[in-house]
């Protein structure tokens, strides 16, 4: 088995990814810290993070016969993606940088698959099954037991070497592996970068995120109308939100990904606002095959735009763009757009007052 587990992480860098470590299934303290966490009503309306029970703390239960789990870190961040500079141009969409390019599901399991495959052929047939970001897992906690990682102040998992920038996968397994050391220590230190530059205070305390302040959950998990009280806050970010791993003092570290898969397409690493609404659902679904931003589909892909557009600053070109929505079928992007055009209309206002 030692053998074994040295040669699948040779054979998992050969797959491409960064960095493989193998854990036990004991996650007794991550339940605790969850079910505290869903107690206090933090995960908003992201009824899936209790509907599982404790399958997603304990892996035997979702998997029988599981007694370890291979974790897996794959680097996202293309070479040629700004990352802050985009924020400071308020007419520009901001979408997260990990959706910027194709879904990272389907890769990830392949190669997962394919490592499950590798690993069959040494051994014979064994118990196991593969996952990114798709059952009931605790991703981050079981990266942190591999030796990973450790959780940041942000509750995103830290590598000295890597910041935040990756994706993590799974798989769950029957054969008796040695274990890597969990990540220890704590890196942070005094260190509130994220905190304070959480656009919406959605990080009440070290590693615990309210997601319901949060903006990915937001223009991401949330269905229905946006808190008028998070709008304005939202600025650009039309997909998600970055700014809790940009200025965490790891992120310098990121090394850019090498797959092809993850460059921009469509050019919404910088695509303006104006543009993106003026898409049909034609034209979204199109652009969006393959992406992570289909999942939301085009109702609230115009309900973000449409607040992006009430934070940009005052043009023609804005006011018009949003009058042009007014009729759409859709009470929900309605509301959001009178609230943009209200916006609108009180910084042409101000213009005109101020000659």
């Amino acid at each position: 088995m030692s053998g074994l587990a040295e040669r699948i992480k040779t054979w998992g860098r050969e797959l491409g990814f960064q960095q493989v470590g193998i854990t036990d299934v004991d996650l007794a303290e991550d339940e605790r810290y969850l079910q505290r966490w869903l107690a206090a009503g933090h995960h908003g309306e992201m009824g899936f993070m209790a509907k599982h029970g404790t399958k997603r703390t304990r892996p035997e239960e979702l998997v029988p016969g599981t007694v370890r789990v291979i974790s897996v870190r794959l680097d996202y961040l293309p070479a040629e993606v700004e990352t802050t500079k985009v924020l400071g141009q308020p007419e520009t969409a901001y979408v997260s940088r990990y959706a910027t390019g194709r879904d990272y599901h389907k890769l990830m399991r392949k190669r997962l698959a394919t490592l499950a495959k590798w690993m069959e052929a040494e051994v014979g047939s064994f118990g196991y099954r593969a996952f990114v970001d798709s059952a009931p897992v605790m991703e981050r906690a079981l990266a942190r037991k591999a030796g990973l990682g450790w959780f940041g102040k942000n509750a995103m998992l830290l590598n000295p070497k890597a910041g935040s920038l990756f994706f993590l996968g799974e798989l769950y397994t029957d054969l008796p592996l040695p274990v890597d050391a969990p990540f220890e220590g704590d890196h942070c230190g005094s260190c509130n970068a994220c905190r304070t530059a959480c656009p919406t205070g959605a990080i009440v305390e070290d590693r615990v995120v309210d997601a319901r302040a949060c903006i990915s959950y937001l223009t991401i998990e949330l269905f229905g109308s946006i808190p008028e009280r998070y709008r304005e806050a939202m600025g650009n970010r039309v997909f998600g939100c970055d700014d809790c791993q940009l200025v965490c003092p790891f992120t310098r570290f990121t090394r850019a990904s090498r797959e092809a898969d993850f460059a921009p397409r469509h050019d919404l690493d910088r695509a303006s606002l104006v543009s993106l609404f003026a898409w049909g659902e034609e034209e979204f679904l199109e652009k969006t095959a393959g992406s992570p931003i289909r999942r939301i589909g085009y109702e609230r892909w115009l309900r973000n735009l449409a607040v992006g557009l009430g934070n940009a600053p005052w043009s023609e070109a804005v006011e018009s763009t949003l009058m042009a929505r007014l009729p759409y079928p859709s009470d929900l992007v309605r509301e959001h757009v009178r609230w943009a055009l209200a916006r609108q209309r009180e910084k042409r206002q101000r213009l005109i007052a101020s000659g």
